[in-house]
């Protein structure tokens, strides 16, 4: 799938998730007849360059996948080194940060560790990322981490989404795979290419 170019600067890297409607002729009938149906749903996964706002990768799955299972084929799809990973809480897993690490070892997780989370065993004398999390929510609360670590930056990839869902929709209309990836490569780029054009310029009013 197409994908914006980054080079070598490198990025700071926001994901999220929403669901797709599939649209077909069985929506028609059920609009037409009235008949009811299970809807048939896709995941979309995007991941945005933090600094220019444009969307570097995007996964489409099943309903059923997780988000931290899709944490790898993103990075995959990501050109240029990642210098931080910043995901929400479904992505406090271990498996999200070893798939980060294998492929940008310097790169800095930003998850929200969980409400029970307790820090490791090495926490006292070899310290994770999460464990510096947990330290850093135990002294200043979460908003206050939230602020430190910069995990706040995450709002861009949400107003993506959202705008995702009011200028392209919240359906897809093609029924093949092959297909798919073209529809959601052409929204990308739709999306990119409207950040090219101009964006909003904001001014805090006090």
């Amino acid at each position: 799938m197409p994908r914006p170019k980054t080079g070598s600067r490198p990025v700071h890297l926001l994901v999220d998730s929403t669901g797709l409607r599939l649209c077909g002729p069985g929506e028609w009938l059920e609009e037409k007849h009235g008949s009811k149906r299970r809807r048939a749903w896709k995941m979309l996964h995007l991941a945005t360059d933090a600094d220019t706002g444009q969307i570097v990768a995007s996964v489409l799955t099943e309903r059923d996948a997780d988000d931290g299972s899709q944490v790898g084929p993103l990075l995959d799809r990501v050109d240029g080194s990642v210098v931080s990973f910043i995901g929400d809480g479904a992505h406090d897993r271990d498996d999200v940060y070893a798939e980060v690490a294998a492929r940008h070892p310097d790169a800095d997780v930003i998850v929200p560790p969980r409400a029970n989370a307790v820090p490791s065993t090495a926490a006292g004398t070899t310290p994770t990322q999460r464990d510096v999390h947990l330290r850093c929510i135990a002294e200043r609360g979460r908003m206050g981490w939230q602020r430190a670590s910069g995990y706040n930056w995450r709002a861009l990839v949400e107003a993506d989404v959202s705008r995702w869902k009011r200028v392209i929709g919240d359906r897809l209309r093609s029924q093949t795979k092959g297909r798919q990836a073209t529809e959601m490569a052409i929204a990308t780029n739709v999306l990119n290419r409207m950040l090219d054009l101009g964006r909003p310029e904001y001014i805090r009013i006090t």
